[in-house]
This record gives C-alpha cells, sequence and structure tokens, in this order.
C-alpha cells in the first residue's frame, strides 16, 4: 500500500509537552473547535490553543461542568452539543456559521470507551456513534467554516487501540454478533483514523487537511471509567500503590504530554502541505510491516500504525457508510 505513513524526526518526541510544540507558534486571529475541551487531554488541548491566541470553542453536553472546568481559561467559549444527538449537532453548527467565522482548526477530542452496551435513537451503537458518527456529522456541517479559513486542519483523536479491531461493516452496531466493549472500542478508534484518510483526500484542494492521533495512555482522564480495577492493574498503568505510572517512553503519560501530539498536528508547520496520516509521540508514525506485527503487538513502546487503520479504500467506504448513517 502506498502510504505517506514515514516519520519525519520532527526534534519531539514521546515525553514532549503541548506547551513545547506550540512554543513559537502565534495563532492570534484563528479559530478553533474543540471537543471534549473541558476534561482530559481535550481540556488542556484548548487551553494550550488559547495560550497561542486562538479563539477557542468547546462545544459541552454539560455546560455547567464545561464552564467550571474553563474557568482558568480566559475567552473559551462554550455552547451546548451532545454528539449521541443529531439534532443538537445540526443546531451547534447552524449556530458557529451563523457568526460568519472561519474555522482553522477543529479537534474531535472528545470519547468514551469501553462502555456497556448502549444504544442511540438511532439504534446506532454507542461507542461508534459518538466517537465516530458524531464527529463526522460535526465536521461535514461545518465544512463551510472550514473551507473559509483558507488552511484548515482537523485532527482526530484515535487511539492504538484500533488494535482491538476493524471496522466490521457487515454489523457496525453488534446487532449480529456477542457484544465486547474493547472490540467496539477499537472499531471506533479504526474509524477516527480513516475518517483522517478520507476527509485529507476530499479536502486537500480547498486547504483542509486531517490527521489522527494516538495521545498515549492517560489513566487519569476518566476516560477509562467504564474498565474495571482489575484490567487497569494488569495493564501495569498503576504503581503498587495505586497510583499512575509516567514512563512516556511505554507510552505512559501525563496529561500534557498526552495533548501534545493533537496540538502539534493542529498547529506546526513541519505538517504544512501533508495529510491524512496517524501520529504519535509528535511525529508521523511508521506502517508496520506485516512480517513486524506480532513483535509490535508485543511492545507498547514500539511506534507505529497497522496498514487496515490507513487503508484509503476502507477510508472511502467508511465515509460513504457514514453519509448514509447521518443523513
Amino acid at each position: 500500500m502506498t502510504t505517506a505513513q514515514h516519520p519525519l524526526s520532527s526534534g519531539f518526541g514521546a515525553a514532549s509537552t503541548a506547551e513545547e510544540v506550540i512554543k513559537g507558534v502565534d495563532l492570534t486571529g484563528k479559530v478553533a473547535v474543540v471537543t471534549g475541551g473541558y476534561s482530559g487531554i481535550g481540556l488542556e488541548t484548548a487551553r494550550v490553543l488559547r495560550s497561542a491566541g486562538a479563539e477557542v470553542v468547546v462545544p459541552a453536553r454539560d455546560l455547567e461542568r464545561a464552564r467550571a472546568a474553563l474557568k482558568d481559561v480566559p475567552g473559551a467559549e462554550v455552547e451546548y452539543l451532545d454528539l449521541m444527538d443529531p439534532a443538537s449537532i445540526d443546531a451547534f453548527a447552524e449556530k458557529f456559521l451563523a457568526s460568519g467565522r472561519p474555522l482553522h482548526i477543529q479537534v474531535n477530542s472528545a470519547g468514551i470507551m469501553a462502555t456497556p452496551l448502549t444504544r442511540d435513537a438511532r439504534g446506532y451503537e454507542a461507542q461508534f456513534a459518538t466517537n465516530h458518527l458524531g464527529h463526522f456529522q460535526l465536521v461535514d456541517r461545518l465544512w463551510p467554516a472550514l473551507v473559509a479559513a483558507g488552511e484548515a486542519r482537523v485532527v482526530a483523536v484515535s487511539s492504538r487501540g484500533f488494535r482491538f479491531g476493524g471496522v466490521d461493516f457487515d454489523d457496525l452496531h453488534f446487532e449480529h454478533r456477542p457484544y465486547e466493549p474493547f472490540a467496539a472500542y477499537g472499531q471506533s478508534k479504526t474509524a477516527n483514523a480513516l475518517f483522517a484518510v478520507e476527509l485529507d483526500r476530499r479536502g486537500r484542494a480547498e486547504g483542509v487537511r486531517s490527521f489522527s492521533v494516538h495521545p498515549g495512555t492517560i489513566v487519569d482522564t476518566g476516560l477509562a471509567k467504564h474498565v474495571s480495577a482489575e484490567v487497569v492493574r494488569a495493564a501495569g498503568v498503576l504503581d503498587e500503590h495505586g497510583r499512575p505510572v509516567r514512563d512516556p517512553a511505554r507510552q505512559l503519560k501525563t496529561v500534557p504530554q498526552g495533548a501534545a501530539t493533537s496540538v502539534w498536528c493542529a498547529t506546526s508547520p513541519r505538517l504544512a502541505g501533508l495529510g491524512g496520516v496517524y501520529c504519535e509521540n509528535c511525529d508521523v508514525s511508521p506502517l508496520v510491516a506485516e512480517a513486524d506485527e506480532a513483535a509490535w503487538r508485543a511492545g507498547a513502546e514500539t511506534p507505529g500504525v497497522l496498514p487496515y487503520v490507513v487503508d484509503p479504500e476502507a477510508a472511502a467506504r467508511l465515509w460513504e457508510v457514514s453519509e448514509r448513517l447521518t443523513a
């Protein structure tokens, strides 16, 4: 498969923080939308983009919680949006477009992980609906603002969780196969990366580029609230006292380190003219060769992305399916 998955030797690495990668970047006059921008790495992403001068809009389902979380981010705007509710996505987009502002940066950081089987009002499985379809619809509705920016970037926060499974086009919503929380999570994270591949192909002629990222494992963001304590302990992410292990070389990161790749993809001059790639540790990830896949899966410290996660044919198929599902 022909791919642009070649590291750039960016000068940053697994231990780099969001503040470090944005140093020297002036976002005055730029507008950013950050979903999930009031918790975890999304909050850090919103804070750092705002500190560089960007106007930052944070869509949120819980407005009170979002405003409280963003109290130390002066000027951050909070607007209502529920990624499981298509009508609220449309309403958010309509209000943003009515403001007449271009959209230079969109970071899709909101997400859920390994939840019990839940469906939205359309019958769609919740992780796929929230992590992928909600963001797909949001980008679609905000498209005029992205094009109006002249040069825009969309960052899809994926995860190494894609290793739990690809997109099952025959049973996206677990209607015929047994539901497995991590299989559903893996499908949604693969979908995030495929979305970036096809979005970039469709948008590059109009100046819209897209990237997907693996932020690392950050255990204190609340994302793992549906994961049992036994599974968390077995993953080796907590020490004997129950405190998070910090080891960026093993992808065990702090929140500022976890937000770094999203911010790098959203703002780095090194990525000018590039897109549709999966990134980690503030660089483009290498493609894992089939012969190396077993070793890659066994070592969390080895960067890389599996071919099915950036497959352009699967990306195009997912886009068409997503258009139908979101009408």
